[in-house]
């Protein structure tokens, strides 16, 4: 009876063996350690961008402890101008550099540690400096674990990708749905805006007026055809403009504007309000408006959701994709 019982013992270990060196089979060849280095399937997509490409081991959230790839300095920035991508941002090796959508801006937090860091290498700020004709005042820097200073560009940590291997690369756009080129002024990477067509656009166009952006929908426009922004804040009643000095000169306050000069816009709440600078601001339902120095030319939105506080003004006053 032992005997039989000892047989059957056996035989079942014999198939269990067999059926897990099958699978080990399966699964490509085995190192000496017993990792796979071969057939290996994708890891897991977390956002991290970590293992979904063969750079970084996968550890379920791209935390680990680990401090990742060493950080590469970022030197003199520059801008490229890509047909696809718009302006991208790129350090003094001409090299990509990319924003993590599960990181913080306000304040600047990096969620990309260890493997997440080997894949996505941290862009030192030493020796940062603004590439040429962009706002210095956006660049900055944020401790990581490690004491590494890292760059952020209006507050967004900036990353370099494993996979880019030459200047121009940008191999990581939209890896994860979450990785994407950086602009010179720290947002997403974008083409321009389709500029308006001469023949279209009105011979003597309103003090004020509407335009419909292809991702914002119906936003206020100058008689220069520049986007008008809300800041938000101010306050509507009392009337009070929370942007004055340094601020006042990045964002410039919009002249008053007679109402019989406008066009889509509401009259209610339509009115002069007297700056603490001295200077007369209008409002739109109370608000106070304003252009933005970064936006270069008629179509540009360049300052939507610049802080987490500018925001493109609706005809209605209000700040258009503002979080509610």
């Amino acid at each position: 009876m032992k005997t039989w019982r000892s047989a059957s013992l056996v035989a079942t270990a014999a198939a269990m063996l067999a059926l897990t060196t099958a699978c080990g089979q399966e699964k490509g060849d085995q190192s000496p350690n017993g990792q796979n280095v071969g057939n290996q399937a994708p890891a897991k997509a977390d956002g991290y961008g970590a293992g979904s490409d063969g750079y970084g081991a996968d550890t379920g959230d791209g935390k680990d402890k680990g401090s990742g790839a060493e950080a590469k300095a970022a030197g003199q920035l520059a801008v490229w101008d890509s047909k696809k991508l718009g302006q991208v941002v790129t350090d003094s090796e001409g090299f990509t550099l990319y924003r993590f959508d599960k990181d913080t801006a306000q304040p600047p937090k990096s969620n990309c540690e260890g493997a997440c860091a080997t894949t996505w290498p941290v862009a030192s700020a030493e020796g940062a400096v603004a590439a040429p004709g962009v706002d210095k005042s956006l660049l900055g820097e944020v401790a990581r674990a490690d004491g590494t200073k890292q760059l952020t560009i209006d507050g967004w940590p900036m990353y370099r990708y494993a996979m880019d291997k030459k200047a121009g690369d940008a191999k990581g756009q939209g890896v994860g749905g979450t990785w994407y080129a950086a602009a010179p002024d720290g947002k997403k990477a974008s083409p321009a805006a389709e500029p308006v067509p001469a023949e279209t656009a009105p011979a003597d166009p309103a003090g004020l007026s509407t335009r419909k952006d292809p991702k914002l929908g119906e936003i206020v426009v100058d008689k220069n055809g520049m986007t008008v922004y809300r800041f938000t804040k101010d306050s509507a009643w009392p009337i009070k403009s929370n942007c004055v000095g340094a601020c006042a000169e990045k964002w410039p306050a919009v002249a008053p504007v007679d109402k019989a000069d406008t066009q889509g816009i509401q009259k209610k709440g339509f009115m002069t309000y007297n700056r603490p600078d001295g200077g007369k601001q209008q409002t739109i339902d109370c608000w106070p408006m304003y252009t933005f120095s970064g936006d270069k030319k008629p179509g540009d939105t360049n300052g939507q959701g610049v802080g987490g506080t500018w925001y493109a003004a609706g005809p209605n006053g209000k700040p258009v994709g503002a979080p509610k």
